[in-house]
């Protein structure tokens, strides 16, 4: 469900958010799917539980899942992608950073283009 690299230097949590948004980007995750308990997926993906619900809390203040209380925790079923400043400046210094290495590694805008369109497709499972 989750690939989750404990040696990456982006923190657990950050990862399961984004792994789980991606999930949800490809339709693996649908609109009103339960998802697992905080001690489900820590289980699974063998990481401590507050790491796990620290993810859940982000993702529910983003409005990506909704946690009914009795029931459990769904991908919210009427997402909507809302404007937020400091998330788009943190994605445009990210692939300035990406543009920056790719020229040192002798890639032009081209290549990039290319590169990022492929990721794309590879998202939308195409």
């Amino acid at each position: 469900m989750l690939n989750i690299d404990p040696r990456s230097s982006k923190p657990i949590y950050e990862q399961i958010v984004d792994e789980i948004k991606a999930n949800i980007v490809k339709g693996i995750l649908k609109p009103g799917e339960k998802l697992p308990s905080v001690r489900e997926l820590s289980k699974i993906i063998t990481v401590n539980p507050n790491t796990v619900s620290k993810a859940y809390s982000e993702l529910e203040r983003q409005k990506v899942i909704d946690t009914v209380s009795g029931r459990g925790t769904f991908v919210s079923a009427n997402y909507k992608p809302r404007d937020d400043d400091d998330r788009l400046n943190k994605i445009k210094s990210s692939i300035k950073d990406a543009i920056i290495e790719a020229y040192y590694i002798g890639l032009g805008k081209e290549d990039i283009i290319h590169i990022v369109d492929e990721a794309y497709k590879a998202m939308k499972g195409e």
